[in-house]
């Protein structure tokens, strides 16, 4: 510990830390627009300028190291009028149509513009025009918003490891895009939307299917069928303000009904299914008939960065598609055939977390017999601003379940939304196949916790059963280095693309905690939520679940079988993008 003065108070503070976490520790909080706790220092935007003593110019406090003595002043009439010129000069070369933005309210550039007092703009002249570029189905670039604070080229560099993003040319003519200047429908991007969540404006946003989801909800001669993930009802609720940790689930199902939905169905219905296909895959691998180690399929942001960048292990993937196309082929097929309606009559809506969904479900892969199954996916920020702007305040909801025969799932496919629970959902069922026994300790604290990898074994029938968790790309980069080395390694991996996995993912709520994003803690009540629902149900293992059973025996006939491997599996190739 040493001693430091700040405004002219002692205190006593951690040796090694910048002034702004000095000065946040003694109950300062500077303002800042490049600074990300999770992130490496850039120190671009000035916005965190403080005065020490016996230096000449302003220090910016996110990158200056606090020495023994040091006398600091955060709150100067010399800083706050130069603070509040920075923010004057970034906002006179910014678009002024904030009451149209998607981030009006929760913009930080327009946070930070009232908290410094700036209430007119100072400075006339050219300011800089864009294009922009929204080719891509996940992502929309206008560079017209952009503040150059970093924190998007920095978060695809460091935490997801693509670097398809960077700082272009110099001087005024600054922006960020992908190499070569190519949209980034075209780029190495992987769609994991994890820029968005740490732009400060709405430079970076989700492509946006509210007007077209609108549109089929007033198609009077289309069948509505909606589905919801599990991270979105751990999420949705923030989008109203609302403290995160709680389960959203009959709410947003009763939210759903009210928007226009004919029929609300649960993705974690199809998160069961997807684990008992995946766990007879993986049975069926450990027998030898397929390549070791199998690696998850289910985050469709790490499957674009698989064929991208890890073609050679094509062959490791699980064929399974994810719960969203299982559950939207399943609709199309089974549950039209039920209802007797043409499929090509029914709009499939699926309510996401992740940005990449939009990528998926585009896919040619996915289609059936020339059929799109899933119509359009939607990020939860998508389906609180269609709630919001139908006048539809989810806390004033009365809950609702979810309709039959595709609602009722295991508290295995709940924890589907955080990082670890495809593995221990996958574990619990592919144990009870192998041995014929129920699996007692069945809460696998192997495979929970935020640590960037996470390692177990179990034994299943004999064999002891290797595994690997990860969640983001920068991780799964890690720990594919090693398979690459040695194959023998470990039997079976989880990869998410998203820090957290899907509670984490790129089209969640904007939620600042501390004034960012991105936060930790936040991941640890939204995985809470899951975990406390899973605790909850009744039944807990994908394979016990009695409509699950009901499909198999009406409809798909057996896990890995013909019909199955149509409408549940798909395949992959190698992918490269225009220009590379």
């Amino acid at each position: 510990m040493i001693k430091v003065y700040i405004n002219d108070k002692p205190y006593d503070v951690v040796e090694g830390i910048t002034i702004m976490q000095a000065a946040a520790m003694a109950g300062y909080k500077i303002p800042s627009l490049c600074y990300h706790p999770r992130l490496s220092i850039y120190g671009g935007c000035r916005v965190c300028i403080v005065e020490v003593e016996g230096v000449k110019n302003f220090a910016a406090s996110c990158s200056y190291p606090i020495k023994d003595g040091m006398k600091i002043r955060t709150n100067t009439e010399a800083v706050r009028k130069a603070r509040k010129e920075i923010v004057e000069l970034i906002l006179d070369n910014h678009p002024q149509d904030c009451n149209i933005c998607k981030r009006n309210g929760i913009c930080e550039l327009q946070n930070l513009a009232r908290e410094v007092g700036v209430e007119e703009r100072m400075f006339a002249g050219e300011r800089k025009r864009y294009d922009k570029d929204d080719a891509s189905p996940c992502v929309e670039n206008n560079q017209e918003k952009c503040v150059l604070c970093g924190r998007c080229v920095r978060m695809c560099a460091e935490i997801q490891k693509i670097r398809a993003i960077d700082f272009v040319n110099r001087g005024i003519k600054t922006r960020v895009s992908p190499a070569f200047d190519m949209s980034f429908k075209d780029s190495v991007c992987s769609c994991c939307g994890q820029c968005i969540t740490v732009c400060p404006t709405a430079a970076l946003t989700e492509k946006d299917y509210i007007k077209e989801t609108f549109e089929v909800l007033n198609d009077k001669s289309k069948i509505k069928v909606a589905q919801i993930a599990p991270s979105v009802r751990a999420a949705i609720g923030e989008f109203f303000g609302l403290k995160p940790g709680k389960n959203w689930e009959k709410e947003t199902a009763a939210s759903l009904k009210k928007l226009g939905f004919d029929y609300v169905f649960d993705t974690q219905f199809s998160a069961d299914l997807t684990i008992v296909e995946e766990a007879s895959e993986f049975l069926d691998r450990l027998k030898g008939n397929g390549a070791l180690p199998m690696i998850t399929s289910c985050s469709s942001a790490w499957m674009k960065a698989m064929e991208q960048f890890y073609s050679d292990l094509i062959p490791n993937v699980s064929t399974c598609r994810s719960p969203m196309s299982m559950l939207s082929s399943i609709i199309k097929t089974y549950f039209a055939k039920k209802i007797n309606v043409d499929p090509k009559n029914i709009a499939s809506v699926a309510f996401m977390c992740c940005v990449a969904k939009k990528y998926e479900a585009a896919r040619e892969e996915l289609l059936i017999d020339g059929m799109r199954t899933t119509d359009y996916s939607l990020t939860t920020r998508e389906l609180g601003r269609m709630l919001k702007s139908s006048g539809i305040n989810l806390p004033d909801i009365k809950g609702e379940e979810f309709d039959s025969p595709l609602g009722q799932s295991s508290g295995a496919a709940t924890i589907f939304g955080v990082t670890g629970g495809v593995m221990e959902a996958a574990l619990r069922t592919a144990y009870e196949l192998a041995t014929g026994k129920t699996l007692i300790d069945i809460e696998m604290t192997q495979a929970r916790g935020f640590e960037g990898v996470k390692e177990g074994k179990i034994d299943v029938d004999g064999t002891e059963v290797r595994f690997a968790v990860v969640h983001g790309l920068g991780n799964a980069a890690k720990i594919l280095d090693v398979v690459r080395k040695d194959k023998n390694k470990y039997h079976f991996i989880e990869i998410m693309a998203c820090p957290g996995g899907c509670i984490g993912g790129g089209g969640q709520p904007y939620t600042a905690v501390n004034g960012q994003t991105f936060d930790i803690n936040l991941l640890k009540l939204r995985a809470q939520a899951l975990y406390d629902s899973d605790k909850s149900k009744i039944i807990r293992k994908s394979h016990e679940n009695p409509d699950i059973k009901k499909l198999y025996d009406e409809f798909l006939g057996t896990p890995l079988g013909e019909k199955a491997h149509k409408l549940l599996h798909t395949h992959y190739k190698p992918h490269f993008p225009k220009g590379i």
